[in-house]
């Protein structure tokens, strides 16, 4: 029985299953069918510990057992509040084999209020903490404690040793019940981790989740000799894509927990990563600190998936040029990675678009007046989409639910892209992160992406500045990428220079030292937005003058005589 109210609708489920793209599988079906057939094969690994496929399924009817025990009922749900380390895959695998709501969002930077709130919100009857992560103090524990729908709190200890507060394979002292067949259950609720808004509880079956996973691991070719890095934290979606695609494959899955001492390039070489996940942050910073060492090569990296935010195309450059194929990658939490492009997609396409996707999600664009208007390939609209790895729906939200659908049933993303004439879908940006200057709707992504070409520019951001006359202004913002920081006035050449519309000019420039991110790596426009509306930062005027037409553009030329 499914206690969670939900958008699962049984004609839809049906046709989903004649089409192949929801099975009989679930997350534990999986995972069992790899422990028989493949049991000593590597399957999950952090900083200190690596675990085959019968540890990890002994671990997970350990953990279902120990939930069961503390009165645990199909359901409910159990979240999690710790570091990149196995005890999070591990509990998700118990939820799910238990028909339990696993919820693993819950962010480093979260306060211990705001963490009480949410679990009182969810009505949470377990948690997994790591102590002294983040806020999770004595205090906060108490509190969650007293919880009066908490059943029970499993205490992690910091380090990456067993810890007595949750159970191994050793520990399992009554059996754990009957594992939960059903795929189309709601085994998983994360928090939106999104620029906007307050967090949604998004929904997802076993189907909806291994939906994505099945195609990304057909169309790409990973197999049981895939080992997959996760530079996402475990409270992020990506990573959960990640461990669908590794119960798809039965590859080995590595999480973002690097030794102390050791950078994300040097895990990756060191676990022999062959396909890395993660955002365009994480691929920008592995490219400069490559730089820096001259190093020729980046391990045994074949396939480097980054999402969350458009891929520059200087990246996307960067990594195919030695042989790196990027997965230019577009979805959200509520439909996984479902727009990707493929192995065999043409450089032009790798850089500048998220491609075609898989069999498991259709994209529509919808004008940004009318989100019921389609509007034709090659027009800018709001990217709607109906498929197999689409969300149940948003927890307890009725109205969020509701209002992320047209009347033809296909829900709206909130962002803005535009289709090609072969389907190949190019981001645009955020219809809230659209700048209207006086009426011009000016669009950060392609500032952005022209202004990191600039050579002494890692990267940027552009976002609203208010102004009384015309409503808002352009601001740019960079980090450096060396000792030697651009000035406005250089910067404004060089995107005039790369082809950067005179009206879509920066008029308020700042180089920075570090921006403001969410957990999963985004920039937060809004808050470099408010930063400059309360005088955090002040970025400085600046005003772009055609060098045709500066006062010394002819001094050079011989007078008339």
């Amino acid at each position: 029985m499914n206690t969670v109210l939900t958008l699962h609708d049984p004609a839809t489920a049906r046709r989903y299953y004649e089409e192949g793209l929801w099975r009989p599988d679930t997350f534990y079906s999986l995972l069992a069918g790899h422990a028989t057939a493949r049991p000593n094969a590597f399957a999950l690994r952090d900083g200190v510990r690596r675990l085959t496929w019968r540890e990890v399924k002994e671990r997970t009817d350990a953990a279902a057992a120990a939930m069961h025990a503390a009165g645990i009922v199909r359901g409910q749900r159990v979240s999690l509040w710790q570091s990149n380390r196995i005890e999070a895959v591990i509990a998700l695998l118990a939820c799910a084999r238990n028909g339990y709501v696993c919820n693993p969002s819950l962010h480093l930077n979260y306060t211990g209020e705001e963490i009480i709130a949410l679990l009182g919100r969810l009505r949470a009857a377990a948690l997994v903490v790591e102590k002294g992560y983040g806020g999770a103090d004595d205090a906060t524990l108490a509190a969650i404690d007293a919880l009066p729908q908490m059943r029970r709190v499993f205490r992690l200890e910091p380090g990456r040793g067993d810890s007595a507060g949750f159970p191994t394979a050793e520990d399992a002292a009554t059996p754990a019940p009957e594992a939960d067949q059903s795929p189309d259950k709601v085994c998983y609720l994360a928090f939106t981790s999104g620029t906007t808004g307050t967090p949604k509880g998004v929904l997802h079956s076993d189907n909806t989740l291994l939906a994505n996973a099945r195609d990304l691991v057909k169309d790409w070719g990973h197999g049981d000799h895939t080992v997959l890095l996760s530079l996402s934290p475990l409270s992020h979606h990506i990573a959960w894509v990640a461990v669908a695609q590794i119960l798809i494959c039965g590859g080995e899955l590595a999480v973002n927990d690097p030794p102390a001492g050791m950078k994300p390039l040097d895990w990756i070489v060191e676990t022999g990563a062959t396909y890395v996940m993660g955002v365009p942050t994480h691929g920008m910073d592995i490219l400069a600190d490559q730089n820096s060492r001259g190093m020729d090569r980046i391990g045994k990296l074949e396939v480097f998936y980054m999402a969350g935010a458009p891929i520059p195309p200087v990246t996307a450059e960067a990594f195919l040029n030695q042989g790196i194929k990027p997965q230019n990658v577009y979805g959200m939490t509520e439909n996984s990675s479902h727009q990707y492009t493929l192995p065999g997609d043409d450089p032009a396409t790798i850089c500048t678009t998220c491609g075609r996707g898989g069999a498991g999600y259709t994209v529509r664009l919808f004008d940004q007046a009318d989100r019921d208007i389609e509007v034709a390939p090659g027009e800018i609209g709001q990217i709607g989409g109906k498929g197999a790895c689409l969300t149940l729906g948003y927890f307890d939200n009725q109205e969020a639910t509701e209002d992320s659908f047209n009347r033809g049933g296909w829900f709206l993303s909130g962002d803005l892209g535009r289709l090609d004439e072969n389907g190949n879908l190019a981001i645009v940006g955020r219809m809230k992160d659209i700048i209207i200057r006086g009426g011009h709707n000016i669009h950060p992504a392609k500032i952005e992406d022209l202004a990191i070409k600039h050579p002494d520019v890692e990267k940027a951001a552009a976002f609203a500045v208010p102004d009384e006359r015309l409503g808002e202004r352009v601001g740019l913002a960079v980090l450096p990428s060396s000792g030697s920081v651009p000035d406005g006035p250089a910067v404004l050449d060089h995107l005039h220079d790369a082809g950067l519309s005179i009206y879509d000019m920066p008029e308020y420039y700042i180089a920075m030292e570090d921006f403001p991110l969410t957990a999963s790596g985004k920039i937060l426009k809004r808050e470099l937005a408010e930063w400059a509306r309360s005088g955090k930062i002040k970025p400085d005027p600046v005003r772009f003058i055609d060098p045709a037409k500066r006062p010394d553009a002819h001094a050079s030329e011989p007078k008339e005589s």
